[in-house]
C-alpha cells in the first residue's frame, strides 16, 4: 500500500523548558494504557477520581499519540496564525457575542473587560477554533489541506481519549461505566471544538501594569478541557489550598481539568479547576506561545442536574449550582458562558479578589 503524503507545513519550533525552580503542582499522572488492562484499571479509576476530586487537574499519558504525531499537530496548530494574513483572518472572525459560540478566530484585544486589567492594557491573545465537525463553517484557504488531519486529530480526543477519562470518572461515583459517555455522543448534538492558541510576548509597561497576569483565574464552562502539554511554562493552577502553583511541561502528556459542567454533573465532588495564565519565567520571555486544546461539552439537549443516583454523592451529599429542576441545558449554559466571556460587567464578591456574575441563575466566579 502507497504511503499517504500529507500537505507540508512550516515547522513549529518552541522554546526550549525552563530551567527556573518554580513551586510547582503537585499533578496525578492517569495512564490511559494501564487503564485499559483488568489488572491496572481500579488503580486509574482511583487516581482519576481522586485528583478530580481535590484539584481538579491530573496528567494523562499513554493516550494514543506518539511525539512525532502531537508535533505534527502543533505544526497544524501555528498555520492559522503564521499563514493567513490579517484580512483573510478578519473573514473567519468569530461572532462571539451574538452568537454564543467561538468558531473561527478571536482577534487580538477583543476581550475588553475581565481581561482589560488596568491603565488600557487589553489581551495579546489570538485563538482559531474549529467544531467537532470541522465542515460546519468555512476555513482560511491555508488551513483548508489540513482539515482532514484536523477531524482526525478531534475524533481520537473526543473518543479515545475523553471517552476514556470519563469512564474513569464514572467508575469513580459508582455508576455505570458509560453514564458519562452517553451524553457526551460525537454527533450533530454535541458542540465540542478544537482550539488553537496563541500568546504574543506583551512590553514591561503592560506585564507591570497587570503584575504579570495574562488571563486571570477562571474555570472553563465544559466538562473536561484538554491542553497538550507544551514548554513555556505559563499555567498556573490554585491548588487545594488556595494557593497559585505552576504546571510543569510533561513531555507528550494531556492535562485534563475539570469544568463547571462536570461539577455540576457530579453533584460538586467533582472540582471546577480555577486556573490562569501568567507571564512565563525569565528564560522563556520574548517567545510565542502556542497551545491545542480541545473542549468537551455534554450533549446540547443535556440537563446540567446531578447524577444522584451514584452511591458516592447519596453518601458524601450533593452540592448544587441551581435549584432542583432549574439547572439549564447544555445548549443555553455554553452560550451564554461563551457569550459573556471577557466582555460582560462583573461584580465584586464578598470573597477577597474575586468577581462574579451570574448566569442562566448560576454563580459565575473570576479570580484576581
Amino acid at each position: 500500500m502507497p504511503a499517504i503524503t500529507l500537505p507540508p507545513a512550516p515547522r513549529w519550533t518552541p522554546a526550549p523548558p525552563t530551567h527556573e525552580d518554580l513551586e510547582w503542582a503537585q499533578l496525578e499522572v492517569v495512564d490511559l494504557a494501564k487503564a485499559r488492562t483488568p489488572e491496572g484499571r481500579d488503580e486509574q479509576v482511583a487516581k482519576a477520581r481522586d485528583a478530580m476530586h481535590k484539584q481538579g487537574f491530573f496528567y494523562v499519558i499513554n493516550h494514543g499519540l506518539d511525539e512525532s504525531q502531537v508535533e505534527r499537530i502543533f505544526d497544524i496548530a501555528a498555520v492559522p496564525f503564521e499563514q493567513v494574513d490579517p484580512q483573510e483572518k478578519r473573514q473567519y472572525e468569530a461572532r462571539i457575542k451574538e452568537t454564543g459560540t467561538f468558531m473561527g478566530y478571536k482577534p487580538l484585544q477583543y476581550w475588553v473587560r475581565r481581561l482589560h486589567i488596568a491603565n488600557g492594557v487589553k489581551d495579546r491573545i489570538e485563538h482559531y477554533n474549529l467544531n467537532r465537525n470541522v465542515d460546519l463553517k468555512p476555513h482560511p484557504t491555508a488551513v483548508r489541506p489540513f482539515l482532514p488531519e484536523i477531524q482526525e486529530f478531534i475524533r481520537h480526543n473526543h473518543i479515545d481519549v475523553l471517552h476514556e477519562v470519563e469512564r474513569l470518572l464514572a467508575l469513580g461515583l459508582e455508576l455505570d461505566e458509560d453514564a458519562f459517555v452517553k451524553i457526551h455522543n460525537f454527533e450533530d448534538k454535541n458542540n465540542a471544538y478544537c482550539r488553537f492558541m496563541m500568546y504574543y510576548p506583551r512590553p514591561q509597561e503592560e506585564e507591570e501594569q497587570t503584575e504579570n497576569v495574562w488571563l486571570k483565574g477562571h474555570a472553563d464552562q465544559t466538562t473536561l478541557s484538554v491542553l497538550y502539554s507544551q514548554p513555556i511554562s505559563a499555567l498556573q493552577i490554585r491548588d487545594a489550598d488556595e494557593q497559585w502553583r505552576w504546571v510543569r511541561h510533561k513531555q507528550n502528556a494531556l492535562v485534563i481539568n475539570c469544568g463547571d459542567t462536570m461539577e455540576m454533573l457530579s453533584g460538586g465532588y467533582y472540582k471546577s479547576a480555577i486556573h490562569r495564565v501568567v507571564q512565563p519565567p525569565v528564560d522563556q520571555r520574548g517567545h510565542k506561545r502556542l497551545g491545542v486544546f480541545y473542549f468537551c461539552y455534554a450533549d446540547d439537549d443535556v440537563q446540567l442536574e446531578p447524577l444522584e443516583e451514584s452511591p458516592v454523592l447519596q453518601r458524601e451529599g450533593v452540592k448544587r449550582r441551581a435549584e432542583p429542576g432549574k439547572a439549564p441545558l447544555m445548549e443555553a449554559w455554553r452560550k451564554a458562558r461563551t457569550a459573556a466571556y471577557g466582555t460582560s460587567d462583573l461584580k465584586k464578591s464578598s470573597e477577597a479578589g474575586v468577581e462574579e456574575e451570574v448566569l442562566n441563575g448560576i454563580r459565575v466566579k473570576h479570580y484576581n
